[in-house]
């Protein structure tokens, strides 16, 4: 029988370099192949995130997103206390945010802060090492154009695995693979924009005091408009958010046209990862595409 109690003890051991005992364990979250467990100890609070996955690099790739977005973005982010692989499972240890109420000015901060985030640069698109989305395997290679990087890091390896593992056909494959010469002028050119990447309503939480915190994300370095287009892919977020980044960063014209466009990635994703029902909204693009 697996020793639950047994396995916290070495994480906490691993990280800290001592016997910190835990007077409080419970299971916050489940799925597939990850758990989120709140561990309560006399020092401090923690949330441990538990992966069953065999990539014994996806919580590193996730502290390392946290981290640079904490350098750079206003918003509170989960302290990072330590990650690694205990008994054949990998982990992660956070600080543990305790939720509230949302505040008056919530989605305004958050507004901000996802304005000032994106301000930061690099020259070119993308990040020094691949990482992940949820489990799904992010291509991040440096390339000077978003189109170029759009294309062959984010639509080409996803839209190949579909088709690879039977969710897609050939013949939709192929008609897919149409619109790549039309997205070179869709695009507003703008320099790379450091990217929350996973940026949807479960991902963003209220802190004790009601301010917004960033959760789990997929960082590279990309257009701005990604994360708010998959801001927007379900359901949304409130409007004042919106009109509060655009004080701070405003878009350029025709943003909402380009939504769908961009969220054939995170749909891609979803294909991939739920099934067939997310393929609906990617023909719909593809199609609105080709006219």
């Amino acid at each position: 029988m697996f020793d639950q109690q047994g396995f916290y003890d070495k994480i906490i051991f691993q990280i800290f370099g001592q016997e910190i005992p835990i007077v409080e364990t419970r299971l916050v979250a489940y799925g597939a192949v990850n758990q989120g467990v709140y561990l309560a100890t006399h020092q401090a609070n923690f949330f441990l995130k538990v992966s069953f996955e065999d990539k014994q690099d996806i919580f590193q790739k996730e502290a390392e997103g946290l981290n640079l977005m904490r350098v750079h973005c206003p918003l509170q982010i989960p302290e990072v206390h330590g990650f690694g692989r205990v008994d054949d499972r990998n982990f992660l240890l956070m600080d543990w945010i305790q939720e509230g109420q949302k505040s008056a000015v919530y989605w305004e901060e958050l507004g901000v802060g996802l304005a000032h985030l994106h301000m930061a640069t690099q020259p070119d698109f993308g990040l020094g090492s691949d990482n992940f989305i949820a489990s799904i395997g992010q291509v991040n290679q440096e390339k000077p154009s978003w189109p170029d990087f759009f294309i062959q890091n984010r639509l080409e390896p996803l839209i190949g695995r579909a088709y690879f593992e039977g969710l897609v056909t050939h013949d939709f494959l192929k008609k897919f693979q149409k619109i790549y010469p039309l997205l070179a002028s869709v695009f507003p050119k703008e320099r790379p924009a450091l990217l929350h990447g996973d940026l949807w309503s479960g991902n963003v939480i209220q802190g004790k005091e009601g301010k917004p915190v960033l959760i789990d994300p997929a960082v590279y370095y990309g257009h701005r408009e990604m994360d708010l287009a998959f801001s927007r892919l379900f359901g949304g977020f409130d409007e004042s958010f919106y009109q509060s980044y655009e004080v701070v960063f405003p878009l350029e014209p025709g943003f909402q046209q380009r939504v769908p466009i961009y969220n054939l990635y995170p749909l891609l994703v979803h294909l991939l990862l739920f099934g067939k029902a997310y393929l609906v909204g990617i023909e719909k693009t593809v199609k609105t595409l080709l006219g």
